[in-house]
């Protein structure tokens, strides 16, 4: 018992050594990369729990305490929602306290981008407490979190959108023959991958010999948006580029994808569902790295915009005369550095993660709604298929209103 006592101790010290090691290398320039860490850390706690974590919770009073048993997915939904309450909530308290940082002399300043040991045992407990809670406060969450999931979609769109303009923009603005031909080529690959993607859900979601009314309706639906995109873009009066028109075309078709891929398994005009048993383990992986990266992509985009800033005004130095014209030149540079303006908003970054976290457990629940075979995969039932559709919907509205919307208001900027 003392031998065994004393490994128990030296594995326990060494394990908070190494934590100590990694959370003290996080530097300004990583500490970014860091909150994607625990944001995925949070993605394989809540996946590791819907797994394991159903038994036990069926044995605690303040959770069930139900005339009658709930089925077992009612526990893994239960795990996923609390793991994603407190990441949802630790995010959004770091976005209230980083409201109005302009600039890194700011003491939040380093609270954003130091502290980690403290950030990390706080999300840890936020997490622990969250399982102690009321479950009426986690159906309030589940309720409110296929909302937060449809503003996270929402920002996702907005950004795909901007990030396109701007790239057309930039190969434009060079003025050359070579990026003319470069986004001729660009476009022409993404109407011709558009296409080819449109005969594979045909294939795929509509057999023949099946009555797929419905699944047919969302890929024509989707190829008439591509043929509007192609329309409008090169309309004499809209003054439009075809590259923006062919990355949405893909991307909606994906979207379109998607959805009928989030069909369940066992619905018969879903071509994937005799292939349910082998690509469960391979959808879920998949699921959270995808959410992972668009989630990586939003946050570091949407926080760098500089728009979503307030025009910072920079400090001034102090009136105070140091002893030494030495030092007074070391404190004006070190006043000079930490006057500088934030490079992104920090509170809108921790309102991303905050979203992120309300759709990653949409994810891992099926919209909580999945039960059985579809349960133990992501992103999988109607409530899902719709989701999906209504993005690709909503993609094509926003995209067909930022090429109108110019010259039905002249004399707006856009």
């Amino acid at each position: 018992m003392w031998a065994a006592s004393c490994l128990a101790s030296c594995c326990a010290a060494c394990a908070c050594d190494a934590c100590r090691t990694v959370v003290s290398s996080i530097s300004r320039k990583s500490a970014r990369i860091a909150y994607c860490g625990l944001f995925a850390l949070s993605l394989i706690v809540s996946w590791i729990l819907r797994e394991v974590a159903a038994p036990l919770m069926e044995k605690l009073p303040w959770i069930n305490h139900f005339h009658k048993t709930p089925n077992r997915e009612w526990f893994e939904t239960d795990a996923v929602l609390r793991v994603s309450l407190g990441n949802f909530l630790f995010f959004t308290i770091l976005s209230f306290l980083m409201i109005g940082v302009k600039n890194q002399k700011d003491p939040r300043d380093g609270l954003h981008h130091g502290g980690w040991m403290m950030k990390v045992i706080c999300w840890f407990l936020l997490v622990i407490f969250m399982f102690f809670i009321p479950n009426e406060i986690v159906s309030f969450y589940e309720t409110i979190s296929k909302f937060g999931s449809g503003l996270f979609l929402l920002v996702q769109v907005v950004l795909l959108l901007d990030f396109v303009h701007g790239w057309n923009d930039k190969w434009v603005g060079y003025d050359e023959q070579f990026w003319y031909a470069a986004l001729l080529v660009v476009s022409l690959v993404c109407y011709v991958v558009t296409l080819a993607f449109s005969g594979l859900l045909f294939h795929l979601f509509s057999p023949s010999g099946q009555d797929c009314g419905l699944n047919t309706f969302f890929i024509v639906m989707t190829l008439i948006f591509v043929f509007l995109f192609a329309v409008v873009a090169l309309h004499p009066a809209v003054n439009g580029s075809i590259l923006p028109a062919s990355v949405i075309s893909l991307y909606c078709m994906y979207l379109c994808y998607s959805g009928l891929s989030s069909e369940p398994r066992d619905y018969q005009c879903n071509g994937l569902h005799k292939h349910s048993k082998a690509v469960s383990t391979g959808s879920l992986t998949l699921g959270l790295i995808t959410t992972v990266l668009s989630v990586v992509y939003s946050a570091v985009r949407a926080g760098s915009s500089t728009t979503l800033l307030s025009s910072p005004d920079s400090p001034r130095a102090g009136s105070g005369k140091p002893l030494l014209p030495l030092d007074n030149k070391i404190e004006e540079h070190e006043e000079k550095e930490k006057s500088k303006p934030v490079t992104y908003s920090y509170a809108f970054f921790h309102i991303i993660f905050s979203l992120a976290s309300m759709y990653s457990a949409m994810l891992l629940t099926g919209w909580s709604t999945s039960v059985g075979e579809s349960g133990k995969l992501v992103d999988v039932g109607w409530p899902s298929v719709w989701v999906r559709i209504g993005t690709g919907w909503v993609t094509a509205a926003l995209y067909l209103w930022s090429l109108i919307a110019p010259i039905m208001f002249p004399d707006r900027e856009f």
